[in-house]
């Protein structure tokens, strides 16, 4: 099955940058993500927990959720292009990385759970409005990475390819036959 996605497009080609798209489409989600967790007390939970500034506790989840930008990139590869249903792949990404990842890490793993009752909530609902607000970035920031194979560089010479060919005062001699 996965020989037959990657055969039909699902890798990312040469002129593609999904992990690019990621990293920066995953900074506009973090305002209404950051939005969310102070609305709703969770960053407070996380910087009391760490012991650290709310200021301190929100630069730690805009760098953990470059991370996870760059991993929506990854996983998603092309299918996160899609204008249409790229904000369906962006919540859901949001809610595995709330089961898979925020839960397990500030409920199960410490011996008091780090976060109950509305900022918990808070969590849950800022990693969706992260993931949403990704989906739907994704593929405007995307479109700006992209390579145009029918533009040419600025840097490159004009020595060979077919412009050198059709140049005449770049000829070549034959005199090695």
């Amino acid at each position: 099955m996965l020989s037959m996605l990657r055969a039909h497009g699902l890798d990312a080609g040469p002129t593609q940058r999904p992990l690019l798209a990621g990293l920066f489409a995953s900074l506009p989600a973090d305002i209404p993500a950051i939005a969310v967790l102070h609305a709703f007390g969770a960053l407070d939970a996380l910087a009391k927990a760490a012991n650290v500034s709310t200021t301190l506790a929100a630069q730690a989840f805009v760098a953990l959720m470059l991370v996870g930008g760059l991993l929506y990139g990854w996983l998603f590869r092309r299918a996160a292009n899609d204008p249409r249903g790229g904000w369906l792949f962006g919540l859901s990404f949001g809610y595995l990385l709330w089961m898979l990842a925020a839960t397990p890490l500030l409920q199960w793993v410490p011996e008091q759970p780090v976060m109950r009752g509305y900022p918990a909530m808070g969590l849950f609902l800022g990693l969706l409005a992260w993931g949403l607000t990704l989906g739907v970035a994704f593929p405007i920031i995307h479109r700006r990475f992209l390579l145009r194979l029918d533009e040419e560089p600025a840097q490159r010479s004009e020595s060979t390819g077919p412009q050198a060919a059709a140049d005449p005062h770049l000829k070549r001699s034959l005199s090695g036959r």
